[in-house]
Parts: C-alpha cells; structure tokens; sequence
C-alpha cells in the first residue's frame, strides 16, 4: 500500500484529504502542518508519496520541495494549492514535482491523479 505524508497548513483540508485517500487505498502515515516538520516526517516515516501546499507559515511548500531534493529519500511530491498560477506550477515541477493539482479539486480527479503514483 502506497504510504502518504499529507502537508498542509489546514487542519481541515488535511483531514478531508486523509478521508478521501483512506477510503480509495492509500495509507496516510502522518500528516504535517508546515515544511519544516514535513521534512523531519519525510527523513523519519519514508513516505511514498507526499501532498505538499504551497502557502504554510514557517516554511512554504516550494522552499519545502527544494530540500526534499537534497535528501537520500526522495518521495513522489504532488503539489495541492489554491495558488494555481502558472508561474507557482512551472516552479513546483522544476524544483521536482510530480504534478500539481488546483483546490479547489473534485475528489475523482485527484484521485485519478494519485492513482498513476500509487504502488
């Protein structure tokens, strides 16, 4: 079962996101409310996949997907924002991405999604 690390700054986004993905065969083994603690839940817990926003306090998405790339354990990252310009989703893929995905979402879409990434 593909293990997830949801990051978000929203404890309600992360519960419905953890909802969503339970139900559909992913195993949420944490979830993180900024970049800066996800990086420690990636280093300790060795997700498969992390969900990462783009706009937390302390240390945003985008900084948080820099450092991921430095790490020996690097996960599948699909950014989920409401920030969906085209500037922040070039970033997103540049800085190693797998996708992003616009919140507004409807649950089948980002579950097609995630399914492509899914072990």
């Amino acid at each position: 079962m593909t293990k997830v690390l949801i990051v978000d700054d929203s404890l309600f986004a992360r519960i419905q996101l953890r909802k969503l993905l339970e139900s559909n065969g992913f195993d949420v083994i944490d979830e993180a409310e900024n970049g800066q603690v996800a990086l420690r839940k990636i280093q300790e817990l060795r997700p498969d996949l992390v969900t990462l926003d783009i706009t937390m306090p302390e240390m945003d998405g985008l900084e948080c997907m820099q450092e991921i790339k430095k790490m020996d354990h690097i996960p599948m990252v699909i950014m989920i924002s409401a920030l969906g310009q085209e500037v922040y989703v070039q970033q997103a893929i540049l800085n190693g991405a797998k996708g992003f995905i616009v919140k507004p979402f409807k649950n089948e879409e980002l579950i097609k999604n995630l399914n492509k990434y899914k072990l």
